[in-house]
């Protein structure tokens, strides 16, 4: 029989044994190892905790985009949901019985720049680089993108290759497998005009001194590529690539697009401006296609006077599908999409940072316009059911369906399609940038010009066209933005749109005949820079105003 009594002693009945207490030691072992299972737990708590919170964050993100979309399209944000092929069969009775037009193009343009307005220009002083010590230096650059952000690319060209004091071989325009254009400059530019222009500026070169293209075993690729930052101002070319190619002769720059900023000293702005106006020049094939349609178009607009208006409409399947823009097509639009975007971009669309709102983009006016709404806005306008419109565009996503409405609206819509023979259009079939350049053309020489989405074409169309007419050129820029939330409107009236689409016309004329001031750098000011005024640049010793000049 055993007990144990208070003082902590077992008792048996036969002999009391000794059970001492726990050693102080011992229970400062156990306080630590309590201590640190404590720890331990609590670590594990706040990781956990650390770990849902991540988890949590992490699935929110990725549902916003989507939730978002969703609330859009249920219709709650004004202007996110495409009803304009419903707006048009509502009021198609009202706009076919419409015969009332504001706008004659034999005096669309009122308005006339004052002299005072246009900022004096003068030539630059661009040393010429002709038996100058760095003639010896050759520079090479690879143009990427379409016509135009390629033609931005040569603009820059030209001013680097003065600014390094090197010789600039032929730009080399780069294959894109959107574009799938494989033309050389040669085949778009004419090669000689561009070096006899820039002759007194530049050294321009069709090929590489042959002991140069020895030392790369005769392989452009075998020359140093430089990967130049974007936008980089000139003192990045003098500090980082100019030692380079003192030392090697010879530099690459590839990709070359967005290279140069926008902030230069008057007399490399000058030579961009220069090389952009008169050093390109179409190739002579582009240049007889694009007379003969200019011709055709006029002798079709004799009711008014030969003048005749252009639109740049960028409904191509590839500008729909980069956009991510939801039109009328349901799931068969959505599948269609999904594929031209999975074969040109990649899984660039699928990205998990990548969120897609189509919704958003229509409310911000990021959608490519359709021809219904360009025909809606332009008879809105003012323009009559006669009036002759050169439609410029590669090819329209499902051309024979969204085409429709506009020529019911303008039936004297035009295309290089059907202005040229087969035969005609035969050598620049599969070449999307001599395509283009064919437009460009026979939009310059247009009364006025639509622009519908804005991109580079627009962007040196637009200060072209006032080079050439001194200043006195009509463009129209639809603020997209108040156009989408008319669009989705049902109720709307035609008398009511027809006023709307009034303010804005007259709103666009009010910003094209304002004097425009450099602007701080963006995205996009490499080419605003190009053409965003000529008269704030340079104007050359060539007539303005004179009328049409050839192609």
């Amino acid at each position: 029989m055993s007990s144990k009594s208070a003082n902590g002693y077992t008792i048996n009945n036969n002999n009391i044994q000794s059970s001492p207490p726990t050693s102080p030691r011992n229970r400062q072992n156990c306080r630590r190892r309590l201590r640190r299972r404590g720890s331990f737990a609590m670590l594990h708590r706040r990781n956990f905790l650390l770990l849902v919170s991540v988890l949590y964050f992490t699935g929110l993100i990725s549902c916003v985009g989507p939730l978002f979309s969703l609330l859009q399209y249920s219709g709650l944000a004004t202007g996110a949901v495409y009803r304009s092929h419903q707006i048009f069969q509502k009021l198609w009775t009202d706009i076919e019985a419409d015969n009332s037009s504001s706008i004659q193009l034999s005096s669309v343009w009122i308005y006339k720049r004052k002299l005072k307005e246009q900022k004096p220009c003068s030539f630059g002083t661009t040393a010429s680089t002709k038996d100058s010590p760095g003639a010896n230096l050759y520079l090479i650059v690879d143009a990427n993108g379409g016509l135009n952000q390629q033609r931005s690319s040569i603009c820059n060209a030209v001013v680097i290759a003065a600014l390094l004091n090197a010789t600039l071989l032929i730009p080399r325009l780069e294959f894109h497998n959107v574009w799938r254009d494989s033309s050389e400059f040669g085949d778009i530019y004419d090669e000689d005009h561009f070096m006899s222009t820039l002759k007194d500026y530049i050294k321009v070169v069709k090929e590489l001194p042959a002991e140069l293209m020895e030392s790369y075993d005769s392989n452009i690729s075998n020359i140093q590529n430089l990967r130049v930052q974007a936008w980089a101002p000139p003192r990045y070319y003098l500090e980082e690539v100019y030692p380079v190619l003192f030392k090697q002769r010879v530099v690459r720059i590839s990709p070359f697009a967005n290279r140069l900023s926008m902030h230069l000293p008057s007399h490399l702005q000058f030579l961009r401006c220069f090389s952009n106006y008169e050093a390109l020049k179409f190739s002579l094939a582009i240049s007889e296609l694009a007379k003969k349609l200019v011709k055709r178009m006029t002798e079709r607009s004799s009711n008014s006077g030969g003048k005749y208006i252009s639109v740049h409409l960028r409904f191509e399947e590839d500008m729909v599908a980069f956009s991510c823009c939801i039109y009328d097509g349901g799931q068969v639009e959505k599948s269609e999409m999904d594929v031209v975007r999975e074969k040109g971009w990649g899984k660039k669309f699928k990205q998990k940072y990548r969120v897609i709102s189509p919704g958003l983009n229509r409310k911000n006016g990021k959608c490519p316009m359709t021809p219904v709404e360009v025909g809606m806005m332009l008879r809105g306008m003012g323009f009559a059911k006669d009036t002759p419109i050169y439609l410029a565009s590669g090819k329209i996503y499902q051309a024979d369906r969204y085409l429709a409405p506009l020529r019911k609206m303008f039936p004297l819509l035009q295309t290089k399609e059907t202005l040229a023979t087969k035969d005609e259009l035969a050598p620049f079939e599969g070449y999307s940038s001599r395509l283009a350049a064919v437009d460009y053309l026979v939009c310059l020489f247009s009364e006025v010009f639509v622009t519908t989405q804005g991109g580079n074409f627009p962007h040196f169309l637009i200060g072209h066209r006032r080079y050439l007419f001194n200043g006195h050129a009509k463009t129209i820029k639809p603020d997209k933005i108040k156009l989408v939330t008319l669009l989705q409107n049902t109720s709307t009236s035609w008398i009511d749109f027809k006023d709307q689409m009034g303010s804005m016309l007259a709103e666009s004329d009010r910003k094209g005949i304002m004097v425009p001031r450099v602007k701080k750098s963006t995205r996009k000011a490499e080419v605003d820079q190009l053409t965003w005024d000529p008269f704030a640049n340079t104007r050359l010793n060539v007539p303005m105003g004179s009328g049409r000049i050839d192609p």
